[in-house]
């Protein structure tokens, strides 16, 4: 049987979408909707053992998973998603469950998530460029970057915005506020928009943890 832990700090969901909260005077409150299933505490790692404190979380059950993550979960149920928060010290133990009902209302968080991507896309998306001139001979180029050297230098020097992949990264938005947590379907509410597409994952930290997103 798995042990019950609420003061947690951190928690691994998934969003859902964007909706709206009302107050009791009426206020609108745009939010947007965090999916939390009960989190599971597989590893704990110590300053001693790995050179850092930090917890280890997991969620989302799976039937199977390769051996040598099957031998990590062991005596736990098999979960495919796994990170982990840094932490200056902590008293949880392997196998402490972690639900919504650890964060308040009113709560300040810092959410993790990546970006949506979108492709590969010019300097005008991507750098805000400005349009070049529709006349006098600039035909097929009011989209193009321009010149990036120099005749002198011979080539183009490295650090220069220029078309590439846009998106898809990680962004963390800080001091976003808990409205509403629903323990029931283990819904969180945060104010306002996080990074991310509808099913992405999200991380949901108090701004004195910090995190390592690849385990």
């Amino acid at each position: 049987m798995l042990d019950r832990f609420v003061a947690m700090p951190f928690i691994i969901g998934r969003k859902l979408e964007m909706t709206q909260e009302f107050k009791q005077d009426g206020t609108v409150i745009p939010v947007t909707l965090v999916q939390a299933e009960p989190n599971i505490v597989t590893q704990i790692r110590t300053q001693d053992k790995d050179g850092y404190t930090a917890v280890q979380l997991g969620t989302e059950v799976v039937k199977t998973l390769k051996k040598p993550a099957c031998g990590h979960l062991k005596d736990l149920p098999l979960m495919n998603t796994l990170r982990e928060f840094r932490v200056n010290e902590t008293a949880l133990e392997r196998g402490t469950e972690v639900c919504v009902d650890a964060f308040e209302p009113g709560v300040k968080v810092d959410v993790i998530g990546f970006s949506k991507g979108r492709g590969f896309a010019g300097v005008m998306k991507r750098h805000h460029f400005k349009c070049g001139h529709m006349t006098h001979g600039n035909k097929d180029q009011q989209r193009m970057p321009g010149s990036n050297a120099s005749q002198r230098q011979g080539k183009v020097i490295k650090g220069q915005r220029m078309g590439g992949h846009m998106g898809d990264i990680r962004v963390t938005v800080k001091n976003l506020e808990v409205v509403s947590v629903d323990p029931q379907k283990n819904l969180i509410a945060l104010k306002g928009a996080v990074p991310g597409a509808r099913g992405g994952l999200i991380l949901i930290k108090t701004t004195s943890a910090k995190t390592i997103w690849q385990v």
